[in-house]
């Protein structure tokens, strides 16, 4: 009897031991996958079981949770929200999460390793931390000087800091309030299918993920081209361009808005906006050159994250010299994205040292001690120091002299360029009002923001919509916002 207890215990023990080591197997090597699964709600109910990290403009909090009292807890608030909705996207039970809300996701919800107070513990405990905050660069002067700037006209702003590459505004209107898609049930997959299907597209963020067509404004990178390579070596002296200038290989005249662009000079192409001796002078460089100046100022990159993604500003790679012609004034098939013309500004103004560009300053604990700080770095040598300093002044004539006296701020240098891009079958579409500025305190060493503007206005007449006129005068504000802080 004894030995058929001693074989029913060992059979026993052997069923214990196979169960713990499938329990070990499966916290092992299969806890991933079932965390992952769709019909695992326990994951959902632990995500949302505790406030979500918060994200700052400055010491503000833009955002922030409430206790629903259901079985998933906690939903994201937002504070100003169609304001700070480019910039923080929005964090949904329903839909999920984008922009800051995304690429930080980690912080704000607190399973990020780096809020553990141990190596590997949040892996051992299969826990989480409190949510971690998430510092921007964004200031909220000029993001409200931006926004009111729009008046909901369908645009954007893109401001950086040269020295640094900090993101200081970030504007796409018409906007949306990201708080309405914070839940479940009816209210929010309503406000999900009106915002989806409207016709201005509230949830497109125009700064970083629409490109444009950027017409004049392109005549910088251009004019980089030209002065690094050598094809002009005095931006004063008259150049060869033709009058009237035939497009290469073909019989297409290309039009001048201004007067006086015949043989002109560099810099008088740029004050006045000569699309001749732009395009004459973008041939000459050639297809290689001009594809490699306009990389320098990020233009083809599929790669950059600020930490969001960021659409990839076009400059075809191969083409032939009439399309070459009207790729060097921002047409044909470039495109940029606001910030993309940001950072051609920035370029510029900040001694052809293009920083990369960032939207978060830092992370933090739940407490506010610092988890990771996200510094200066730079992104690219765009040009040679003396043909920015030469493009400074250029710009500060268009300025004072020329096609963007709307953007002049009294005791300020203040650089700029304005664009009118056209778009549609034969052009018949509004024209896209650009302008790109950068603004420099006399006393100051170094400048102190560079901006761009977009604004695509479908009510407004065709001769009535213009960079200088219609763009110009919002960077304005935004660099005098700049200036006071």
């Amino acid at each position: 009897m004894i030995r058929y207890i001693r074989r029913a215990a060992a059979f026993c023990l052997l069923l214990l031991v196979a169960l713990l080591v499938n329990a070990a197997r499966i916290q092992l090597f299969e806890a991933d996958e079932l965390d992952a699964n769709p019909a695992n709600r326990r994951t959902t109910i632990d995500r949302y079981d505790q406030p979500r990290g918060n994200i700052l403009v400055g010491d503000e909090s833009v955002t922030g949770s409430r206790d629903t009292g259901e079985q998933l807890a906690y939903e994201r608030t937002y504070t100003h929200g169609p304001l700070y909705a480019p910039v923080t996207g929005y964090a949904s039970q329903t839909y999920g999460t984008t922009l800051i809300e995304n690429a930080e996701d980690d912080i704000l919800s607190g399973s990020d390793p780096l809020l553990a107070p141990l190596p590997l513990w949040n892996d051992i405990t299969r826990g989480r931390q409190p949510g971690g905050h998430v510092v921007t660069t964004i200031k909220d002067s000029m993001q409200r000087a931006a926004y009111d700037g729009l008046g909901g006209r369908r645009g954007a702003v893109a401001a950086l800091e040269p020295s640094t590459g900090k993101i200081l505004a970030l504007v796409s209107t018409p906007s949306y309030d990201p708080e309405r898609l914070s839940g479940t049930g009816s209210a929010v997959t309503d406000a999900w299918t009106r915002l989806t299907t409207s016709k201005s597209q509230p949830m497109l963020n125009r700064a970083i993920r629409q490109t444009y067509p950027p017409g004049s404004t392109f005549k910088i990178v251009t004019a980089a081209a030209a002065l690094d390579s050598g094809v002009v070596d005095d931006p004063d002296e008259a150049t060869d361009t033709p009058s009237p200038y035939v497009l290469p290989g073909t019989t297409t005249v290309l039009p001048n808005e201004a007067s006086g662009c015949g043989k002109a000079s560099l810099s008088e192409a740029i004050r006045v906006s000569c699309n001749t001796v732009m395009a004459y002078l973008g041939v000459e460089v050639g297809l290689e050159g001009m594809v490699e100046a306009a990389g320098r100022f990020g233009f083809n990159d599929t790669g950059l994250k600020i930490p969001s993604g960021v659409a990839k500003s076009n400059f075809d790679t191969e083409m032939s010299d009439d399309q070459l012609a009207q790729s060097s004034i921002g047409q044909f098939d470039t495109t940029a994205t606001p910030l993309q013309m940001a950072m051609v500004a920035s370029a510029v103004a900040n001694g052809g040292d293009l920083r990369y560009p960032h939207l978060v300053d830092r992370t933090t604990t739940h407490d506010g001690d610092p988890v990771q700080q996200r510094g200066s770095r730079s992104y690219h040598q765009a040009m040679n120091p003396a043909t920015a300093m030469r493009l400074q002044r250029m710009m500060v004539d268009v300025v004072e002299n020329g096609t963007g006296t709307n953007a002049a701020i009294d005791g300020v240098t203040v650089g700029g360029k304005t664009g009118t891009a056209q778009h549609g079958i034969d052009n018949s579409g509004t024209p896209y009002a650009w302008f790109i500025s950068w603004a420099q305190e006399e006393n100051s060493g170094r400048p102190a923001v560079a901006v761009a503007v977009v604004v695509e206005d479908a009510a407004a007449n065709r001769a009535d919509i213009s960079g200088g006129g219609s763009a110009a005068p919002i960077a304005r504000a935004v660099m005098r916002a700049a200036l006071d802080d």
